[in-house]
C-alpha cells in the first residue's frame, strides 16, 4: 500500500503531501523533516530506493525523484514495487507536465486541488488506479469541465434567487 505521496522543495518547504493512512500533522511534519533530511544529505549518483523503518516505522520504503528544484516522494509498505513506484512517480510528472505545460514550484503551490485531482486519479485509498498519463488527463478534464459547469449553475441559481427576493 502506499502511504503518502510528497513533493518537497529542495530547500525543505513541503509543496504538497498527502497521506494514505491516518497520521497526526505533526507527525506527517516530522516524516517529512526526517525524509528532507536524508534526501538533501545523498549524492546524486545513488539509488533511489530507501529503507524508512527509522523514519516512519516498520515495513516502510520510500522512493524519491528530483526535477528541478522539487523532490518527488512516494512512501510505501513492502507490498509495493520500488520501480512501479518510480514509475509511478513519472506518471505524476508526465500529468503535471501536460497539465501545467513546463511545471514549476508556484504551479504546485497555486494551483493545489488540481495537485489533488490528478493524484487522485492515479491512486485513491493508497491503491494504484491508473497509469496511464493521457487516462489521467482525459479524467481531470472532464472534471475540471463538470466543475465549471457546476459553477455557472450555481451562478444563474443565485441571480435567479435574488431576482426572486425583490
Amino acid at each position: 500500500m502506499i502511504r503518502a505521496v510528497m513533493v518537497i522543495n529542495t530547500t525543505g518547504k513541503p509543496r504538497f503531501s498527502k497521506f494514505y493512512d491516518f497520521q497526526p500533522v505533526e507527525k506527517q511534519q516530522e516524516i517529512m523533516r526526517r525524509i528532507y533530511a536524508v534526501l538533501c544529505s545523498r549524492p546524486e549518483s545513488v539509488c533511489n530506493f530507501i529503507e524508512a523503518e527509522s523514519i516512519s516505522g516498520p515495513d516502510t520504503r520510500f522512493v524519491y525523484k528530483h526535477y528541478a528544484t522539487l523532490y518527488f516522494v512516494f512512501l510505501f509498505d513492502s507490498s509495493e514495487n520500488e520501480l512501479t513506484m518510480l514509475d509511478l512517480i513519472q506518471v505524476f510528472a508526465e500529468t503535471l507536465e501536460k497539465c501545467f505545460k513546463n511545471v514549476c514550484e508556484l504551479d504546485l503551490v497555486f494551483n493545489y486541488s488540481k495537485m489533488h485531482t490528478i493524484l487522485d486519479e492515479i491512486i485513491f485509498g493508497g491503491q494504484v488506479l491508473e497509469t496511464n498519463s493521457s487516462e489521467v488527463m482525459k479524467a481531470v478534464e472532464e472534471i475540471s469541465k463538470l466543475e465549471t459547469a457546476s459553477s455557472a449553475l450555481s451562478l444563474v441559481h443565485k441571480s435567479v434567487s435574488g431576482w426572486r427576493s425583490r
